[in-house]
């Protein structure tokens, strides 16, 4: 108890940790009682004394290390998450990058605390180390703010939120000079300081660029053409009128330039021919191809749905055209990749001079001020400095590592590679250096996977599973009921790989519409396999299922038809003892059961890439009546549950039978494979399946939007969004709108 004082220190209270003071009015006698509650010494009373001293005097440190473990897990797992579609990678990074912002922000925060508590104090503040050399790690944790080159942004919405970015860099390099200006002494320590905080801001001020370049805004201006107005039409029509008045016979007489539509289009292309004996040549010239097309042909204004102009169109449909399946996909996977690195990485701002610029610096400061503060500052024998010093070292020599794996994976990047393509006859002794090393140390660009999610199976294993049980006999709350389903959803996903097969398959169908000189561009791009079925005249038996109904309809009859269609195959090829056996159908059959898996998922889990509709409902409820089904006639086997529900007579459209009152599918369905099933050439009802499938998986590219697309780059990329690219590529899109423009107008004068 304090008594007879007319004022005691805010400082001080706070340091004595008082719970409660008298204070004596001197003028009148009154006694009046104060209470000072210390909020966070009561929420630590539950723990000994020893415990806080030991955690007041690790938790700095221990946030310091732990922010650069956080920056060296990002750099080397950042861009994994381009070519690995495992859940568990970007589980891991998104907690990773979650956490380093957070960890640095409240690192900073307390080095403000400690700072701000020494300077009132005045003491040497042994207790809890150095604070003098701790505001040194300030700067690093500025650096740490700017993250990693290999990940700015987890996902398209923290570019949105560059603004949020702005404050912080603000904020935090207030906070990083308020700190060293604190501890500042006429020392060496102090000077170096100075330099580390340069690195930081540059690092911050990276990213906070980069979330702006790469926002959806100005990423569209950045693709944006100069402002053309085009030829001067009020003096074309002077000059037009005068001639006119003269008595002239005058005429708008067109003047043809440039490539026209179907001329050989390879001297526009920076090289010829894509064939090449040597594969590190021919991975250059895709290199090279990709980049003309995604860079100098705009390609990339698809991501933010605009138009392209006649001439990309005309020397990308040329081009792609004379290709085999293989070398269009490569040349669509290195685009890709370039969008990913401008989406999510720092690949904007770093393959700049400016940017190269920058790493120099950093580097060079990083390496000098550890080279300073090993020479001048070095150990000492006292434990508390000495484990400070210890952690500034770790600090140093982690910022230099930093800079050299991101150096290294600067090296070996596609953009480097390009660079030195393009500059191999000016420095031909570096290229020969680097060009060997980087063609041995190609990587992958995407996950060249995608997932599957069979409906039928998804309600076979829900029927006997635990949960399904249990909520027989108690009930359940609906939202936990749908929390478990959605997570049995998860763990009923496969992931495949997309085989070569089925990218030449769905290559050339592409193809050939692209060459198809009748072709109604508007019609096929909205025909959801109604084309197919035309061609295979199968229109008339079929035209319930597509043209009639919704997208999200025809997904799920056509899925569970594909399915009953493909394992009952399978089963009489058993039945006839020769399951072995290959068919001439079998490639069309897997592809189509393998795209009909994959649109469902798309569907599931991913309908922000489909037309707006009642998937979802419509997915619930056919999944509701067959689990239904299936748990009313108890079944030993899948084939067995397959052939109960092919036994269902489907004389009355299902639909009649239900009303509106449900959206289930199920049956509509087994109505559609039994149709399908009554075509006796089988080779030819596989390959009608096969193309509506594919016809559909093309309808669903289209509509999907190009910010929806470049979402899906951070998860490993999908199929989907390769197709969407593949068809821009062979004119086979809607952002083509230009009709007119393959040459001047000018006077024609007789």
């Amino acid at each position: 108890m304090v008594e007879n004082m007319d004022m005691i220190p805010i400082g001080y209270v706070a340091n004595q940790n008082f719970t409660s003071l008298e204070i004596i009015n001197k003028d009148n006698g009154i006694q009046h009682s104060l209470i000072l509650v210390d909020q966070k010494r009561r929420l630590i009373e539950v723990f000994p004394d020893n415990v806080r001293i030991q955690w007041n005097k690790w938790e700095l440190r221990g946030l310091v290390v732990i922010s650069l473990a956080l920056q060296i897990s990002l750099i080397l797992t950042g861009n994994r998450r381009k070519y690995i579609a495992k859940r568990r990678i970007r589980i891991f990074i998104w907690c990773a990058y979650l956490l380093a912002d957070w960890i640095a922000t409240v690192a900073l925060g307390l080095l403000v605390d400690r700072q701000g508590n020494s300077v009132y104090s005045g003491d040497g503040n042994r207790m809890f180390g150095d604070l003098r050399l701790m505001a040194f790690w300030a700067p690093f944790l500025l650096l740490h703010l700017g993250g990693p080159d290999t990940i700015t942004a987890y996902a398209l919405a923290d570019n949105e939120l560059w603004l949020r970015h702005l404050l912080g860099l603000v904020v935090q390099t207030a906070a990083a000079v308020y700190i060293t200006l604190l501890a500042w002494e006429d020392s060496l320590l102090s000077f170096l300081a100075v330099p580390m905080l340069l690195c930081g801001i540059i690092k911050y001020g990276e990213r906070t660029w980069v979330l702006m370049s790469a926002n959806r805004e100005q990423f569209r201006d950045s693709v944006l053409t100069d402002r053309d107005p085009g030829p001067s039409y009020a003096k074309f029509m002077e000059e037009f009128c005068l001639k006119e008045a003269e008595g002239y016979h005058v005429a708008a007489a067109q003047i043809e330039e440039g490539n026209s539509p179907g001329e050989d289009v390879e001297n526009s292309t920076p090289i010829g021919g894509m064939s090449s004996s040597n594969n590190s040549n021919g991975d250059r010239k895709v290199l090279r191809m990709a980049d003309y097309f995604y860079d100098n042909l705009k390609f990339k204004r698809l991501f933010v749905d605009l138009i392209l102009g006649f001439h990309p169109r005309d020397v990308s449909q040329s081009f792609f055209e004379k290709q085999d399946y293989r070398t269009a996909f490569e040349v669509i996977e290195v685009e890709l990749g370039f969008a990913y690195d401008e989406f999510y990485t720092k690949a904007i701002i770093i393959h700049t001079p400016f940017g190269l610029f920058f790493r120099f610096i950093t580097s060079f400061i990083s390496f000098s001020v550890l080279l300073t503060f090993a020479a001048f500052i070095g150990f000492t024998s006292d434990h508390h400095r000495f484990i400070d010093v210890m952690i500034t070292y770790i600090l140093l020599i982690g910022a230099i590592l930093l800079e050299a794996y991101a150096a290294i994976s600067l090296v070996f990047s596609d953009w480097a590679n390009l660079w030195f393509s393009q500059h191999a006859s000016k420095i031909p002794l570096l290229s020969n250096l680097v060009l060997p090393i980087q063609s041995k140390q190609k990587g992958k660009r995407w996950s060249n996977s995608m997932y599957q999610f069979c409906l039928l199976d998804f309600c076979l294993n829900q029927k006997s599973s635990a949960f399904q049980e249990i909520s027989r006999f108690i009930p359940v709350h609906k939202r936990l009921k749908n929390l478990w389903e959605k997570c049995e959803s998860f763990r009923q996903l496969e992931h495949l790989d997309v085989s070569d097969e089925l990218k030449s398959f769905i290559f050339d169908h592409f193809k050939k519409k692209s060459v198809d000189t009748d072709l109604n561009l508007k019609e096929f791009l909205t025909s959801r396999g109604a084309a197919s079925l035309k061609a295979h005249k199968s229109y008339g038996t079929f035209k319930w299922t597509i043209p009639d109904v919704e997208f999200d309809h025809s997904i799920l009859i056509w899925h569970i038809a594909t399915d009953l269609c493909y394992n009952m195959d399978k089963s009489e090829r058993g039945k006839a003892s020769n399951g072995n056996k290959i068919e001439p159908w079998d490639d069309h059959m897997t592809h189509s059961k393998h795209l009909a898996d994959y649109i469902l998922y798309i569907l599931v889990m991913c309908p922000f890439m489909l037309p707006i509709g009642i998937g979802m409902i419509r997915f619930r409820d056919t999944y509701a009546e067959a689990l239904i089904f299936f748990e009313e006639r108890s079944s030993t086997s899948k084939l067995e549950a397959y052939e109960m529900l092919g036994q269902v007579s489907t004389k009355v459209f299902p639909a009649k039978v239900k009303g509106d009152r449900s959206k289930s599918v199920l049956f509509e369905a087994c109505k559609l494979a039994a149709a399908l099933n009554e075509i006796s050439d089988t080779e030819k009802m596989w390959k009608m399946v096969g193309d509506v499938w594919v016809e559909i998986l093309g309808y669903a590219a289209s509509q999907c939007r190009g910010f929806d697309h470049a979402q899906q780059l951070e998860k490993g990329g999908e199929l989907l969004t390769h197709v969407w690219f593949l068809m821009a590529h062979l004119g086979i899109t809607e952002h083509f709108k230009i009709e007119e423009g393959h040459g001047r107008v000018k006077l024609a004068v007789t």
